[in-house]
């Protein structure tokens, strides 16, 4: 039942989702779903396999308070037929709590102090609205002890109907609507607070339609709201909801009750009703905005991670600093630390030592950080003629991986500083071996991230380190800790076990051998192996993605054609003569054989793009050097909802705003740009004082 409504909800085949389902609960990870179970599954990607996961938690969380809410209700002895049928009927988790509200236990309120003073007669003669007595005078048989007179009686009538009024699930949902569809989403200052507020000046006065203002404008305004800057609200005219109100309780205008009965439901509604609502609206608008600053972040960390990688050479990566020097750490071609030097660029010093310790180490680059200094750092470099190649490497995240326990166990004799320099060379090598060694959290390509519930925000990144690290695949007798736990199916302790027996038992010549380590079962080796590559391996398989459950199937063909089994990869005049259709089974259908097929042609190809060094201008060093319409090239290192950060070679990164991405209309600037793009800008505007660059790449 559960397969059928996601089934609805996606628009996708049942037998898919009640398939993948099955997978999943079975420890199925999502990567190998996606890869190598294409026939069982009908070929769904991993975004869809991902959104069946999602919805599946939602819809197992609302039966699951569906269960609790009727077993309170049955224990309390208020269960009822209605309610039963209303509660079965309940599709999300906000309409069951609309349902339960008025039987959900709660502190003291008016009403129930009213209540208390035995009101309660009072207020249904009130909601019956009769034709033949006047409020007050009947209110009189209510003085008492707690009720000191007729106006008092009424008063504590009023406040049980409010209440009666806000806890009505079908106003409820008519508020609800009114504000999501009418909603203005407003912003003013803390009067008081307005000279310290300056940077949310923009926030002052601000109203838009609640339901369409962007991610980033609710989040500033959010943010403002929470250091006690700005008053935040939504709201809509109510008349409509009054005239709903008064119809659900049958208000008579001719009945001398009529105008105590309006009374009651103008208060429920501005006092309970209204605020009520706009704090489960605001929730969702809160909840709309972090996921799609959550899926900017993802979609931003998944350009950065598989950034075209420099490969297996030599490098000189260099943190550079002002004060304290540049930092210079040589690497070999599979990134292992072999020396250091300190410079000192901006103090003029003789270049000779820096000579003298590239002549010594021969690097195929240098790597230098795009923090502060580094232009004065690469300034230093080309002045010092050498002829290497110098490329502007992200840093971003490099001091938290220096300070952290994992670059101290890599690392422990050296210095923090010298630790971000081996980081910037090593991320120039391999981005995604090495970013994978950092928080995700902490690499800056995100928006409000600090604003974020840090759990789905952990939750959504790790999902894109991991399809990250499934889709280029991971060397087995090379790949760090940090990269083996990111493969599905491994994880941190299973990692370590692996580089454990690496380390007392030799490189791996097999991937079978991967049931030689220590406490991973057939079930890991099912989930890992074929995103697991051996270097240099007897079965010429080992080093591509198709999967050891279908090696046999592969040596067939090979068998079929005569040939052996080595000489049809990379063949292909071979692979081109293999009829799939043959292959055809009850588990294995085309879209895998296709696969195997373009293994077979290319095995273990990286997927990632070649690398291009970005080549900045010569002339542009620092922030004064910059001015208007100097045409520039740059490197896109964070795209958010309203626009693009270009580094052009200086310290600060100017903003291509979304209205200046292209001649077109751009309603979203992952449509045009993605982290890691090399552009063409040209500047429109340099403030100094504020250190702002504006940028635009139209023609």
């Amino acid at each position: 039942m559960i397969a059928q409504q996601i089934a609805r909800e996606l628009s996708l085949p049942p037998r898919s989702v009640d398939a993948t389902l099955q997978l999943l609960q079975g420890g199925a990870t999502v990567p190998f779903i996606a890869r190598y179970r294409k026939e069982v599954t009908g070929g769904l990607d991993e975004t869809q396999i991902r959104a069946i996961e999602e919805r599946h938690t939602y819809v197992a969380d609302l039966e699951s308070r569906r269960a609790a809410i009727v077993g309170s209700l049955e224990e309390r002895g208020l269960m009822t037929d209605a309610l039963r049928r209303a509660i079965t009927a309940a599709d999300t988790k906000t309409t069951l709590e609309d349902i339960y509200l008025p039987y959900r236990p709660k502190r003291r309120t008016r009403a129930t102090q009213a209540r208390e003073r035995g009101l309660e007669p009072l207020s249904v003669v009130l909601l019956s609205q009769p034709l033949d007595s006047q409020p007050l005078v009947f209110a009189k048989k209510f003085i008492g002890e707690d009720v000191p007179d007729a106006e008092a009686a009424l008063a504590g009538a009023r406040d049980i109907i409010a209440e009666r009024v806000a806890e009505t699930a079908e106003l409820r949902a008519s508020a609800r609507r009114l504000l999501e569809t009418s909603g203005i989403a407003s912003s003013s200052v803390v009067e008081k607070k307005r000279a310290q507020a300056l940077k949310y000046e923009s926030w002052f006065e601000h109203q838009e339609p609640a339901r369409s203002i962007p991610s980033h404008r609710w989040l500033a305004m959010t943010r403002g709201e929470k250091e006690g800057f700005l008053r935040v609200s939504v709201e809509a005219e109510i008349a409509p909801l009054l005239t709903a109100a008064a119809g659900k309780f049958g208000m008579k205008t001719r009945s001398p009750w009529g105008p105590v009965l309006a009374v009651a439901i103008l208060d429920g509604t501005k006092r309970l009703l209204m605020p009520s609502v706009e704090s489960d609206v605001r929730a969702a608008i809160d909840e709309r905005a972090e996921r799609e600053a959550i899926d900017v972040f993802a979609s931003n960390l998944r350009d950065l991670l598989l950034a075209a990688p420099y490969g297996g050479r030599a490098v000189i990566g260099v943190d550079p600093g002002l004060r304290t020097g540049a930092k210079c750490a040589a690497l070999d071609a599979s990134g292992n630390y072999l020396g250091h030097v300190v410079v000192y660029p901006v103090k003029g010093e003789d270049p000779g030592a820096f000579r003298a310790f590239v002549a010594r180490h021969k690097p195929d680059a240098i790597a230098i950080g795009n923090g502060t200094g580094s232009r004065e750092a690469e300034a230093f470099v080309r002045d010092s003629g050498i002829d290497v190649p110098v490329v502007s490497v992200s840093e971003a995240g490099a001091s938290v991986y220096s300070a952290s326990p994992l670059a101290v166990e890599e690392l422990p004799d050296l210095d923090v500083t010298v630790r971000g320099a081996v980081s910037i060379g090593r991320r120039l090598q391999d981005p995604l071996a090495e970013l994978v060694k950092i928080d995700p959290a902490s690499i800056g390509v995100g928006q409000y991230q600090h604003d974020l519930d840090g759990g789905k925000l952990a939750g959504a990144l790790d999902k894109v380190v991991e399809s990250c690290v499934s889709h280029v695949g991971v060397l087995l007798d090379t790949a760090s800790p940090a990269l083996l736990a990111r493969v599905p199916g491994v994880g941190p302790k299973l990692a370590g076990r692996i580089v454990e027996h690496r380390r007392t038992k030799g490189r791996f010549s097999a991937r079978k051998t991967l049931l030689d380590v220590s406490g991973l079962g057939p079930r890991a080796f099912e989930q890992a192996a074929g995103f697991l590559r051996i270097g240099a391996p007897a079965h010429p398989l080992d080093a591509s993605a198709v999967h050891p459950e279908r090696y046999a199937l592969v040596e067939k063909m090979a068998k079929d054609l005569g040939v052996p089994l080595r000489s049809l990869v990379q063949n292909a005049e071979l692979v081109g003569r293999i009829d799939l259709t043959k292959y055809v089974s009850e588990d294995v259908g085309l879209p895998t054989l296709q696969d195997i097929a373009r293994e077979l042609l290319k095995p273990g190809r990286d997927p990632r793009a070649t690398f291009e060094p970005v080549r900045f201008s010569a002339s542009i060093r620092t922030l004064e050097d910059v001015v208007p319409e100097m045409r520039l090239e740059g490197v896109v290192t964070n795209v958010t909802h309203f626009g693009a950060f270009v580094d052009i070679g200086v310290h600060q990164d100017g903003l291509v705003h979304i209205s200046q991405l292209s001649d077109r209309f751009v309603r979203d600037p992952r449509e045009v740009v993605h982290v890691g793009d090399r552009v063409k800008v040209r500047v429109l505007e340099v403030d100094r004082a504020k250190k702002r660059i504006a940028l635009t790449m139209k023609s």
